[in-house]
């Protein structure tokens, strides 16, 4: 059996091929894909920005050619003898699960020491480190196959959770960032709710920190972006203050913001812009004592100019770096996702099912006002184009 697969060879460059579906070997599975999003990280590899895990023992480059797709629900469709979910049961043919977008070593230091998973010395990506060029091949989510290697965490997803929020599964359990956060402020002796939050950049990863900050607590949510359509979904989804990036300067965002603070500014500042610029702008919207959380800068775009009196030290700022979702976020944000999915309009976030075929026109897509979150749909009916 082969499986086809949507293959970005560098780039700028991707194509359809066909791989030979491998067996399962012992502690592996097989996987048929359902759907599998198309990241911020994914689009940047398509314009070469490939530099990831900059300044970690595991920096590295996109590792062309790869398939990519580490955002992926899907139906167990092989088991490699006997493989255990995260909730203590074997897996069986035709579980519906969610794989953790990593695969770390469990012997280095930073495994056997409690760090994040992420930080392993030696991690493995599903869709960026992991080429197609090897065997067995489909290491990436955007084909008909996955193959999931030993070691892989595997989550159950509950069986009233849609696909369409279930591929949503890896980017809500980033958002990790704002629990830490959330603890800092408190050892501050500030209040656990109630609390300011600006949002910077609300595609798919900053309206999921929406959503969750509305959930955790926060009285008052600022959301921060350049296209008018999702700073529209993410009032819909818990923002109370929108400014359109591209129509407003950063200083103007600031003085509003402050006016709004009473002069205090936000105790909460999510950036998850993907660009270094707004960083700068966190530390000049974060309230003295308060926390930024930097989650959108994955891939290396270059530096920033930081004041380290000024902007961190005299007003006591806490800078949280988040390099990736952690394994205990993903159970709690199935759970959390079947369960107010009546309460949010969760369902918005993924606006745009695609076909596998037309993955190309999907990049595009992606980045254009119309589109929140884009899937690929390996079992969608595929139009002659996607433009």
């Amino acid at each position: 059996m082969h499986a086809r697969a949507a293959v970005m060879r560098g780039p700028g460059d991707i194509a359809i091929e066909r791989f030979a579906v491998p067996e399962a070997q012992e502690g592996a599975v097989v996987l048929e894909m359902s759907l599998a999003g198309i990241c911020g990280t994914d689009k940047h590899s398509y314009r070469g920005e490939t530099k990831q895990y900059a300044g970690t023992p595991h920096e590295r480059d996109t590792a062309f050619p790869v398939i990519c797709g580490h955002e992926n629900v899907g139906i167990v469709a092989d088991v490699g003898g006997e493989v255990v979910a995260s909730d203590g049961t074997p897996l069986r043919v035709g579980d519906r699960v969610v794989p953790a977008a990593n695969v770390a070593c469990g012997r280095c230091y930073y495994c056997l020491n409690g760090y994040p998973y992420y930080m392993c010395s030696h991690l493995e990506n599903y869709g960026n480190s992991l080429s197609c060029a090897r065997e067995p091949h489909l290491l990436g989510g955007w084909s008909e196959y996955l193959y999931l290697l030993p070691r892989t965490p595997i989550f159950r997803v509950p069986p009233e959770l849609p696909d369409e929020l279930a591929v949503l599964t890896e980017v809500m359990a980033v958002t990790h960032g704002i629990d830490t956060a959330q603890a800092l402020l408190s050892l501050y002796g500030r209040p656990s709710f109630g609390y300011s939050a600006a949002v910077l950049g609300v595609g798919p990863l900053g309206l999921c920190h929406v959503v969750k900050a509305r959930l955790r607590g926060a009285g008052r949510i600022f959301a921060t972006d350049r296209f008018p359509g999702r700073l529209a979904l993410a009032e819909q989804l818990g923002a109370d203050t929108v400014w359109n990036a591209s129509a407003t300067s950063a200083d103007e965002r600031v003085d509003a913001l402050l006016r709004a603070t009473h002069g205090r500014g936000a105790d909460m500042v999510v950036d998850c812009s993907g660009v270094p610029e707004t960083f700068e702008e966190s530390l000049r919207l974060v309230a003295p004592g308060g926390v930024v959380v930097e989650v959108g800068a994955f891939v290396d775009l270059g530096t920033v100019e930081v004041n380290p009196s000024a902007d961190v030290c005299a007003p006591n700022i806490s800078i949280i770096g988040v390099g990736g979702e952690t394994t205990v976020s993903y159970e709690p944000s199935l759970i959390l996702m079947a369960e107010q999915m009546g309460r949010y309009p969760l369902e918005k976030i993924v606006s745009h099912k695609i076909p596998l075929g037309t993955v190309e026109g999907a990049i595009r897509l992606a980045q254009r006002d119309e589109a929140m979150q884009v899937v690929l749909d390996p079992h969608a009916r595929e139009p002659e184009e996607v433009v």
